[in-house]
């Protein structure tokens, strides 16, 4: 019996990458992963072999990628923490992607974001054009995913406006609350990157979920599922970045960044394009409201603990 394709998921113990290798062992692949954290419990046992990054050494980095099929890559950072920049993470992918065009990977997935620009004033989604442009040149055959806000029982922005919204009195809306998001569930996310790595052609493809929303409608649909009583407010966006600054600090947690205000309020996590992932938001927030928000999501545990 023939050894099953070998797959390698960057960041299969985080949100996205463990919907994907969950995914990928589901059909009987073997699954590689690399990872910033290869000492962490590995949920998936022996059937996740987990190795480390190796950014700074391309030659093990060609090693641990060779003989895989596709490559799948999740790895990027939502904010800069001390040496961990958008710049660095920017040249750790194209390591990445260079490592893997002389591993021999026969296909590339990337998870990239919607309506990346070269020319964004913000470092996250200018960071996303740039890795996208290298991934084209790099002679890869690739599949590009550009999702906007995930949703899923790992997630940690829609998890945290809900824990928000159960335990404060207020609850702040940057501006008017009248700019869009399309939420896309992770597991979609997942199902659809699994789906192109079987392809050969080139695809720029936005993952995006069936429902939009304003900023406010989304708040007001996860206080009513959750049974919040918390009061919806409206703030200038310095003021409600100056108030994350400060439960950050509290929470010793990043609550939001400035990227993140700025994004969603420039629209650029919506799509104009056709829905590409079936689950709808409200029905997945109906059966999950109970335990939504029951606990805070740390982004520093997750990622720098």
């Amino acid at each position: 019996m023939a050894e099953a394709d070998l797959h390698v998921v960057t960041g299969a113990f985080g949100y996205s990458g463990k919907y994907l290798t969950r995914l990928l062992l589901d059909k009987g692949k073997r699954v590689r992963t690399l990872t910033g954290h290869p000492g962490r419990p590995n949920e998936f046992g022996g059937r996740v072999e987990a190795v480390p990054f190796c950014f700074d050494s391309p030659g093990a980095l060609i090693q641990n990628l060779r003989g895989a099929t596709a490559l799948y890559n999740t790895y990027w950072i939502r904010f800069e923490r001390g040496p961990v920049t958008f710049e660095r993470a920017v040249a750790n992918t194209r390591t990445l992607f260079q490592a893997a065009a002389e591993a021999g990977i026969r296909r590339l997935v990337h998870i990239s974001i919607t309506n990346p620009s070269d020319d964004s004033p913000l470092p996250y989604f200018r960071g996303k054009a740039t890795v996208e442009r290298a991934l084209i040149e790099s002679g890869l055959s690739y599949a590009i995913l550009r999702p906007t806000v995930l949703f899923g029982k790992e997630d940690i922005l829609i998890n945290n406006i809900a824990w928000l919204l159960r335990r404060l009195p207020v609850f702040g809306v940057f501006g008017t609350g009248d700019y869009c998001l399309q939420p896309v569930y992770v597991g979609d996310l997942a199902a659809l990157a699994v789906e192109l790595a079987e392809r050969t052609d080139r695809v720029v493809m936005e993952a995006v979920g069936p429902e939009t929303y304003t900023f406010l409608e989304l708040v007001q649909l996860i206080r009513r599922q959750v049974g919040s009583r918390s009061r919806l407010v409206h703030v200038p966006p310095r003021v409600a970045w100056a108030t994350g600054r400060l439960l950050g600090w509290l929470l010793r947690d990043a609550v939001i960044t400035h990227d993140e205000i700025a994004g969603l309020m420039a629209n650029l996590l919506v799509s104009t394009g056709p829905p590409t992932c079936p689950t709808r938001f409200s029905e997945w927030l109906a059966r999950h409201a109970s335990r939504l928000g029951v606990r805070y999501a740390s982004e520093l545990k997750r990622h720098y603990c």
